[in-house]
């Protein structure tokens, strides 16, 4: 008998201030149809949407800072900054939350 695999799904708990981003990729080529070389945005910051978000980081009173992004923002980041990781064959980034630039707004 053939039996289909339920997919089992792993969940990121990020700790402290760090977050978990899903990277989103942009174009490679500008609107003109000229293609960029990679070596083109080795400097610029990269993009990501936010699944998981840690409790914040612990204070010296002991209590937690909020966190200043949540699930579903979209942020920008520095290129190197963060940890890359797989988990199911998707691939994510682990980055604290000061390693954030800006969230963009919609």
């Amino acid at each position: 008998m053939w039996f289909a695999e339920k997919k089992r799904s792993m969940n990121l708990k990020p700790l402290g201030n760090n977050i978990i981003v899903k990277a989103i990729q942009d174009d490679t080529a500008t609107k003109a149809g000229i293609v960029l070389p990679d070596t083109a945005d080795k400097e610029r910051p990269e993009k990501g949407e936010v699944v998981a978000v840690g409790p914040g980081k612990l204070l010296d009173n002991g209590q937690r800072a909020p966190m200043s992004v949540k699930v579903g923002d979209v942020v920008i980041f520095k290129k190197y900054s963060p940890d890359e990781i797989k988990v199911d064959d998707e691939e994510y980034l682990v980055l604290s939350e000061s390693d954030v630039l800006a969230v963009v707004e919609k």
